[in-house]
């Protein structure tokens, strides 16, 4: 936990977590609760607006892909109801274009699974104008091929057909390339 103080995380120390793992955000609940925190759950999108629109926390973070659709929506409902909130955005299909996204929308910050407690106090502490530091390893060209697809899939909306147009690729090639997870 390096050099944390609980008094960094202020008056309101409320955090919504969602995730469709159970059992990641339960674990994730108990670690939060340790470093101050007072965690609620949700495991669904329908589930995280309703606690968004009833009772809007401090700190949220938000799993990209969930079982009843996009966690950005759930980002979107809590930047409406509570401004200063601050969302980071989890997911275990990192992408450029979805980080994008998630930050434009209002999310502080995003992170990729695994991420643990420390990884993700970190961000919703972290100060938004400050720049991270460089990366240890650049990207590989299979990596750069699947974060372009990423951005143009988003462009397009998530249209799998109009992104598999632009990109000039059977349908059947772009779905099974994003039903994958991303390479190294």
């Amino acid at each position: 936990m390096s050099d944390f103080d609980p008094a960094d995380l202020g008056e309101d120390r409320s955090l919504l977590l969602v995730d469709d793992d159970e059992a990641f955000v339960k674990r994730l609940a108990r670690a939060m609760e340790k470093r101050g925190f007072q965690p609620e759950t949700a495991e669904s999108v329908a589930a995280g607006k309703a606690i968004a629109l009833s009772r809007a926390p401090a700190y949220a973070v938000v799993d990209l892909r969930l079982e009843d659709g996009n966690g950005l929506d759930v980002v979107e409902t809590l930047r409406e109801q509570r401004p200063d909130c601050r969302i980071v955005v989890l997911t275990g299909y990192g992408a450029i274009a979805t980080a994008v996204a998630a930050v434009k929308i209002g999310a502080l910050d995003y992170l990729s699974k695994p991420a643990d407690a420390n990884d993700v106090m970190n961000a919703l502490l972290s100060n938004p104008d400050s720049l991270p530091p460089p990366p240890e390893n650049p990207m590989s060209a299979d990596r750069v091929r699947w974060e372009h697809i990423q951005r143009v899939y988003e462009q397009c909306d998530r249209n799998v057909s109009e992104t598999a147009r632009r990109l000039n690729m059977h349908r059947r090639t772009l779905q099974r390339i994003l039903a994958k997870r991303s390479p190294k």
